[in-house]
């Protein structure tokens, strides 16, 4: 019998999100029924409303979640009712040709819930990145529910879910960032800021954060950055050569996403560095670099999807960390609000207030 639940929906490009009742089926073969706790404001839910992501309209908002699981349908081993999930969008499926050749964080064949929500008068809804968590209770693929630790918040556990996984893998997982090593950061947001943080855990000794907000460049320093560029006064590639020696930084990792920074990141590498693109990039833009200078300069250009992680092992992993107070995950939790509170969240992202929104259901 379906489930009558409240959740946020994005009806029509543009329009100011609802708080609509939602049906909600039980599980069916591979799925699970999950409480959901707490779910992250991420900008990927702004683009679902704004349409920049598809016009497959409703939408059902929200993936950045952690809860716990109410049932399970068949054929489900990894997950039982009464464990605490966080919610990944990215479930792998074990058998495609990325997984077979051991490398599931490329995982080619993800897979999402079978079965639709759908509204109180039978519309399917769309759930956003296959999860759909500003709702009391959401139906998923089981392989989307990673177990960790109890005794982390749910308001900060979920945020493992999307930005912060993305910006901490994009460092550790796709720049491979080690000990001693220079990393710069360009675009302070959620996703930046949790790059900087992975790059302090995983040893780099100059961190630059690069920003035209100063705000953003103070959330930088207490996550780990060891210095700031002031991208909006400063000529950003020459002041990272500066601070490395001369040279140009190992790593440098562009959470924007746009040609002009990407640019910068390209020239302020080292010889032989590695740039990382996390930001998302709008699809109709374009990047023109001298070839001359892609072979001259040698190193890696690499992009990042959703860090590169695979949840099984990541998520554990930092809220590990977490719990031992080696890395800060209540730093990116601005504020919490209701779940009637999201289009004023939205706003409050656009605008550069905070790091991380979190609906606490």
């Amino acid at each position: 019998m379906p489930h009558e639940v409240q959740g946020v929906v994005a009806r029509r490009k543009g329009a100011p999100v609802t708080v609509e009742t939602v049906l909600v089926p039980d599980p069916g073969p591979g799925e699970a029924l999950v409480q959901v706790q707490a779910c992250g404001v991420c900008h990927t839910d702004l683009h679902y409303r704004e349409g920049g992501i598809s016009d497959d309209f409703p939408f059902l908002l929200g993936h950045e979640a952690a809860g716990v699981v109410e049932a399970v349908g068949p054929g489900v081993t990894d997950v039982a009712p009464g464990d605490f999930v966080v919610l990944n969008w990215r479930a792998v499926c074990g058998r495609c040709r990325a997984c077979l050749k051991g490398k599931p964080w490329y995982c080619f064949d993800t897979h999402n819930a079978t079965q639709r929500m759908t509204l109180a008068d039978g519309t399917e809804l769309s759930p956003a990145l296959g999860i759909g968590a500003f709702l009391e209770k959401t139906l998923v693929a089981a392989g989307q529910c990673t177990k960790v630790d109890p005794a982390a918040e749910p308001a900060v556990a979920g945020l493992l879910g999307c930005g912060v996984m993305a910006g901490i893998g994009a460092a550790v997982n796709t720049g491979n960032v080690g000990r001693g090593d220079s990393v710069a950061v360009i675009g302070c947001g959620g996703v930046g800021n949790a790059a900087i943080a992975g790059s302090r855990i995983a040893g780099a000794t100059t961190i630059i954060a690069v920003d035209v907000d100063a705000r953003k460049l103070e959330w930088a320093r207490g996550l780990g950055a060891t210095h700031t560029v002031d991208g909006g006064t400063e000529d950003v590639v020459a002041r990272i050569r500066e601070l490395t020696g001369g040279f140009g930084a190992d790593v440098v990792v562009d959470a924007v996403g746009r040609p002009e920074t990407y640019q910068q990141a390209f020239y302020a590498r080292d010889l032989a560095g590695t740039v990382v693109l996390v930001g998302v990039p709008a699809p109709d833009v374009t990047l023109e670099l001298p070839m001359i200078e892609v072979f001259g300069r040698g190193g890696a250009l690499k992009s990042s999807w959703y860090g590169d992680c695979l949840p099984s092992r990541d998520f554990p992993t930092l809220i590990d960390l977490y719990r031992q107070g080696r890395f800060d995950l209540d730093a990116f939790v601005s504020e919490t609000i209701g779940i009637g509170d999201v289009e004023a969240a939205f706003e409050r992202m656009r605008r550069g207030e905070v790091l991380r929104s979190v609906v606490v259901l």
